[in-house]
């Protein structure tokens, strides 16, 4: 009975994520409609780290507990959530969707190297607070260019700040979903560790796995809203504002680390993975500058490939 018990509060530990972040981003949504920015600025800068809340509150209970395998795994496999179920379920139900993204070809490269480079930090097993550093200018650079293309930093925006953009019920939701979403995340993060010791798993994949797609609700929910209002650039531009957010974090966690993380051997496979859905992202969008509901199809496909891989190794290791 005690582990039912444990299992119901963990799943409604998700659903309390879920609706958390939910306030959070309608809150700052309203607030940052009145900057004037772009509907892509506004999902990429806004709603992209917004929406990684869940990440943010999971990786620093996980570092505070001394288990860093945990915003590890969850961030990795944030990235493949993103491209190979949450993007490809957007264009399936919303019959394809437009890469309506302003990214020229050069910037969108420059976004997916930063995109891959914590797996490619984790290849040696290992990531060292330099590697962290490393992560977080990467993040800074790809800001830097994506912002002068879209004007994010100009006077404009920066004074709108000083006007009456804020009420205090949005503050009091912001403030309330912040916390609702860090006692989640800190329940979540002790009950994995749980859970992994009953089912003798490694907690890398339970965080790799399960966590990586709990975290993200935020952005499924936002897939699922934008269909049914029409608002599908929107959510693109968070997905891939979110995915940016995930190398900023790894960075960020890993230097609060203090020192080297050990990570996990074999990881070739699943670096593998995480290249090939953005290689596939990145094919799909030159092609007709948008992912069609076949192709969305082929990238989910690639996903249920990985989750068994991921489980088989799992449970064999």
């Amino acid at each position: 009975m005690s582990l039912i018990y444990s299992l119901v509060l963990y799943i409604l530990s998700f659903i309390a994520i879920w609706l958390g972040a939910g306030l959070i981003i309608k809150s700052v949504d309203r607030i940052a409609r009145r900057l004037r920015l772009s509907s892509f600025a506004l999902s990429f800068f806004i709603l992209g780290l917004l929406t990684s809340i869940p990440e943010t509150a999971l990786g620093i209970n996980a570092v505070l507990d001394r288990k860093p395998e945990i915003f590890v795994g969850t961030l990795l496999g944030g990235t493949v959530v993103i491209f190979l179920f949450i993007i490809p379920v957007l264009a399936i139900l919303g019959k394809g969707v437009k890469l309506n993204h302003n990214l020229d070809t050069r910037n969108l490269l420059g976004l997916l190297a930063v995109l891959s480079a914590p797996g490619l930090m984790v290849l040696d097993n290992k990531v060292s607070s330099f590697e962290g550093l490393f992560l977080v200018l990467s993040y800074g650079v790809i800001f830097y260019f994506i912002q002068r293309k879209h004007g994010v930093l100009e006077e404009h925006h920066s004074e709108a700040l000083l006007t009456k953009v804020y009420s205090f019920k949005d503050l009091a939701k912001v403030i309330f979903g912040m916390g609702l979403v860090f006692v989640s995340s800190q329940y979540i993060v002790s009950q994995t560790l749980a859970f992994a010791q009953l089912l003798n798993i490694s907690v890398f994949y339970i965080s790799l796995i399960v966590l990586s797609l709990g975290t993200n609700l935020p952005e499924l929910s936002l897939a699922i809203r934008a269909v049914v209002s029409g608002k599908k650039d929107i959510a693109f531009g968070d997905y891939l504002g979110s995915a940016a957010a995930n190398t900023l974090l790894f960075g960020i966690f890993t230097i609060a680390s203090e020192g080297e993380i050990l990570t996990f051997d074999n990881f070739a496979i699943t670096f593998l993975f995480i290249v090939s859905g953005l290689g596939l992202f990145y094919f799909f969008s030159q092609t007709k500058k948008d992912i069609s509901r076949k192709e969305g199809f082929v990238l989910l496909i690639v996903y249920l490939l990985f989750i068994v891989y991921e489980i088989s190794r799992g449970v064999l290791s």
